[in-house]
């Protein structure tokens, strides 16, 4: 008999989420990770269960703007040279997706995926004890030049097209809803069905202690190596040897150093994203404030105002770029007005393919591993549906959403 029935590689919001949904099904569940739950990648984030986020970063815009975004200090994006060049496939690859039809045919399946992600992450919610944590304001998107404004009616129109629901909002009624705002409004769109967390970090904390209480247990320590049979899998962590019923690789940007896993194989990069925090400044706006222009987001948390986003590509082990943390400044300023000096600074690793789509689903060798990471900027979104699917999965389930578009063995460009 195995020790556990599902051994879970990772404590982010997928890999949580991947635990304690298998745990309230009544299965004996190992979570492993070497660092608390919630700590990485999940702890930067814009705080948003952002269900209107179906277009990828892969877009026709980034072709046709590619010499502004990678040269102008205004840009959003950073791009390292050096990076780019000892992975020119992964480079090459991403752009093919940002052709029209690529681009279209992606949207299209992560639109299919976020229509359940309220239903994956509600009963987690509930589970929690989290609904405190829960704001109903939704997400207002802002756009402070014309020429911008205008560019954004293609991208709005296929959203609304992929049944994203979104309302005109008027400049005059945009600062009405935030009137911390200091920058033009040339346009405004409400997305009104999306809800942010006031802390994140505490959501997965919660869903950790339910997890517990439920009789699932942790392991700090990095899952090394699995090894699949025809009857289970051997997961070796932190020199012991434990065996499961299935594994699951939930590791974000880390997934491919698990041994054995075959997520070696697989075109797994990382979109690099940063925030500065503002204590005593959450008053600043009253729910997620996109800035078109700008690529980032200015989001009241319980512990302050937090300033993050834009995408930087570069390696894992590169120190972090002062210049990306500079730009949220300046821009903050811009946005909201000056702002006292920022209270801590952080550096995350979002997990991307280089189609924009997570691997959700089993290894190709074998269906006792399975594969629940890449979910690039909307991992906390689509957590809980994940968590969901891998549960159905690791009990032969069939699931209720088509996971052909999100197979490991699929064509990445």
């Amino acid at each position: 008999m195995a020790d556990y029935d599902i051994a879970i590689a990772g404590a982010g919001a997928v890999g949580m989420s991947c635990a304690l949904w298998a745990q309230m099904r009544g299965h004996r569940v190992l979570l492993a990770d070497p660092n608390p739950p919630g700590s990485g990648a999940s702890y930067g984030n814009a705080c948003t269960l952002a269900t209107y986020a179906c277009l990828p970063v892969n877009s026709p815009s980034v072709l046709t703007g590619l010499p502004g975004l990678m040269f102008s200090k205004d840009s959003p994006l950073s791009l390292s040279y050096a990076h780019a060049l000892r992975n020119p496939r992964w480079m090459l690859a991403f752009l093919a997706n940002c052709r029209a039809a690529p681009s279209r045919r992606i949207a299209g399946h992560l639109a299919d995926l976020m229509a359940h992600a309220d239903a994956g992450i509600n009963p987690l919610i509930e589970a929690a004890g989290a609904q405190d944590l829960v704001v109903e304001r939704g997400q207002l998107s802002v756009w402070s030049t014309a020429s911008a404004a205008a560019a954004a009616t293609a991208d709005l129109e296929q959203r609304r097209a992929l049944g994203v629901p979104w309302r005109e909002v008027g400049p005059e009624e945009a600062l009405e809803m935030e009137p911390g705002l200091k920058l033009p409004v040339k346009r405004a769109v409400h997305f009104h069905a999306a809800r942010h967390l006031r802390d994140p970090l505490e959501f997965i904390t919660r869903m950790h202690r339910a997890f517990a209480e439920l009789g699932g247990t942790t392991l700090q320590a990095p899952v090394e190596a699995v090894r699949a049979s025809g009857t289970g899998v051997e997961v070796r962590a932190e020199g012991q040897t434990l065996t499961a019923g299935r594994a699951v690789i939930a590791g974000g940007a880390f997934s491919k150093r698990i041994k054995g896993a075959g997520t070696d194989k697989l075109p797994l990069g990382t979109e690099r994203g940063y925030h500065l925090m503002y204590e005593g400044e959450a008053h600043r706006v009253t729910r997620p404030v996109g800035w078109g222009e700008a690529g980032f987001y200015a989001v009241p948390h319980a512990q302050g105002l937090r300033l993050t986003g834009t995408v930087e590509i570069a390696s894992l082990e590169a120190p972090a770029n002062r210049r990306r943390l500079a730009y949220i400044a300046r821009k903050g300023a811009e946005m909201l007005g000056p702002l006292p000096p920022p209270c801590s600074e952080w550096l995350g690793y979002r997990p991307t393919l280089p189609d924009s789509l997570p691997v959700i689903g089993p290894s190709p060798h074998t269906d006792r591993v399975l594969y629940a990471f890449g979910h690039q900027h909307i991992g906390l979104t689509l957590s809980g549906i994940t968590g969901r699917l891998i549960a159905d999965l690791a009990e032969g389930r069939q699931p209720n959403v088509d996971l052909a578009p999100f197979a490991a063995d699929r064509a990445f460009a």
